[in-house]
């Protein structure tokens, strides 16, 4: 089978359990971010090491968006106001430049608990979600039949082989489409310096904020959104973000 002009980095926000949900941030999201190959690599990989050569002067650094939030080393110069505003308005810039196709999926677990006695795992029914999207993505650009990568972060060896059944078990047909042969999934450690799974790390919590405050102002949000894959008539819900339940 050929491979794919297109490779998918995948990244989560939120907690995806349903025993002990957070107040104030009751959802997961999976963000699934699609790349042809030719840009990720004359593209977007140089726009991110020149963002970390300018404030790094080296691309070791890994852009975590929680470490950035909090400030936390090799962040800690952010707690200078107007540092930290140049260097979000870069990053906001490199976001908007990188040219990807955006599909995620919000579960809103106290809902989803509400709702269901017996419900399935938000990353379970995220992850059904995102590969229909992308699959539908894919058949539009002929590229279907092809060999695909999902790259995503480790998180644990049972975790890890949950999500890899989980996956398979879509691919092999529990999906709208029915079976994707050519979708796979490859396993990133935390500390790879990924372009393509630090820049998914980035969306997803923005995406998150802005379904659960959507008249907050939200920067990162308004960047981002001109990325989702829309229908033929510009519709969003549905096509390159789905709500559920």
């Amino acid at each position: 089978m050929d491979y794919s002009d297109y490779i998918v980095y995948v990244d989560e926000s939120g907690d995806h359990g349903l025993k002990s949900i957070d107040p104030m941030y009751p959802v997961f999201v999976l963000a699934c971010c699609i790349f042809s190959k030719s840009g990720y690599v004359g593209q977007v990989v140089p726009l991110v090491q020149d963002f970390k050569f300018r404030f790094f002067g080296h691309d070791l650094v890994i852009l975590h968006g929680h470490e950035i939030r909090k400030q936390k080393p090799p962040f800690a110069f952010l707690q200078n106001e107007a540092k930290r505003q140049e260097f979000m308005e870069a990053l906001g810039a490199v976001i908007e430049a990188a040219p990807f196709t955006l599909i995620a999926s919000v579960i809103n677990k106290e809902n989803l608990r509400r709702q269901y006695l017996y419900p399935d795992s938000p990353y379970d029914i995220a992850l059904t979600f995102c590969m229909e999207r992308t699959y539908a993505f894919l058949r539009s650009k002929g590229q279907h039949t092809q060999r695909m990568h999902f790259v995503v972060e480790r998180r644990g060896e049972q975790e890890d082989k949950d999500l890899e059944l989980a996956f398979r078990r879509v691919r092999d047909g529990a999906n709208q489409w029915g079976p994707m042969p050519g979708f796979d999934i490859v396993f990133a450690d935390k500390k790879m310096n990924s372009t393509g799974l630090q820049l998914a790390d980035l969306v997803g919590q923005p995406i998150g904020r802005h379904i659960l405050k959507p008249d907050q102002s939200n920067r990162a949000y308004e960047i981002i959104e001109h990325k989702f894959r829309r229908g033929p008539s510009g519709k969003l819900m549905g096509w390159g973000l789905k709500i559920f339940p």
